[in-house]
């Protein structure tokens, strides 16, 4: 068995198509067609059946991905350990972020590291809350930031980085726009505009609405935080937004308040496989993100 044969069964196991696969791996269709029979009959199974124009794994096949993606995984692993003993300033660090961190102090994060780190490289992957922990359980990367940090985890684990508080956003000529202050109470009767069910924040806000005695009424979802400002901003509804999120500024703007009762706080945190020694340069980075303590400015 060749690692070549892993490699390209692993990559048709993905895209569910021959042709696709032999084009992302820049190889002809009938070497990777080549490659794919002559592992099924080293194994003694077929891999693989036709369902129309795509690929679909068999019961084998599916038991035999989960063990080549590891196996190849360990040795992306195993040539970045030898780089770092060679140049420990020179790996590469596999991380993921959420949308609000990546927009407002990611560039930080990196920037900040590479002033001691110069010759770093980053492989950044953007994500939700449960993808990115997904893609640390499966190795797609080392470490993720996410929110809220998970308290307890069977397959990572979570160290918690900042808490910060949520604040309400309303429309500019909202009549509560210039308060200081505001019960979330004071909302109840207004459309909300939300994330969506698999993003983590809508729990947050859920829960601090029923604290505060109601129910929001979900008028509009977005699946970023400048469609949720956007909105806002435009009068569409109102908004409970982390400050990490409204660190940056967009073309059109909502007014930010405060909120007293309930305070509506999450918390920030890095992750990574539990039981699993990281990379040096990423261990670094890791201590680098518990450490770091960006400015409002930033």
């Amino acid at each position: 068995m060749e690692l070549r044969q892993l490699q390209y069964f692993v990559k048709v196991a993905r895209k569910q198509h021959m042709t696709q696969a032999a084009e992302e791996l820049h190889v002809a269709q009938s070497a990777v067609s080549r490659q794919i029979r002559q592992l099924e009959e080293e194994l003694g199974v077929q891999l693989f059946v036709q369902k129309g124009r795509n690929l679909q794994l068999t019961s084998a096949g599916r038991l035999f991905l989960s063990r080549a993606e590891d196996i190849l995984n360990d040795l992306d692993r195993a040539v970045i350990e030898i780089q770092e003993f060679l140049d420990p300033e020179a790996g590469e660090i596999r991380v993921g972020f959420p949308h609000s961190v990546s927009m407002s102090i990611l560039p930080s994060f990196i920037s900040c590291f590479r002033q001691d780190h110069p010759n770093v490289k980053f492989r950044l992957r953007q994500g939700t809350y449960t993808s990115l922990i997904r893609d640390v359980m499966d190795g797609v990367i080392d470490l993720a930031i996410v929110s809220p940090c998970p308290e307890s985890h069977e397959h990572v684990k979570g160290e918690v980085m900042l808490t910060e508080e949520l604040f309400a956003v309303l429309p500019p000529s909202h009549p509560l726009a210039e308060s200081v202050s505001i019960r979330l109470e004071q909302l109840r009767e207004e459309p909300f505009v939300l994330f969506g069910e698999q993003y983590s924040l809508r729990p947050i806000v859920m829960n601090a609405c029923q604290q505060a005695g109601f129910v929001p009424k979900i008028e509009f979802e977005g699946d970023e935080t400048d469609t949720i400002r956007g909105l806002v901003a435009a009068g569409m509804g109102v908004s409970l937004l982390p400050e990490l999120a409204l660190r940056y500024s967009t073309l059109i703007e909502p007014a930010v308040v405060k909120i007293m009762d309930p305070k509506v706080t999450r918390t920030v945190g890095v992750i990574r496989r539990k039981g699993e020694k990281l990379p040096l340069v990423t261990d670094i980075f890791r201590q680098f993100l518990l450490e770091f303590k960006p400015s409002r400015a930033d």
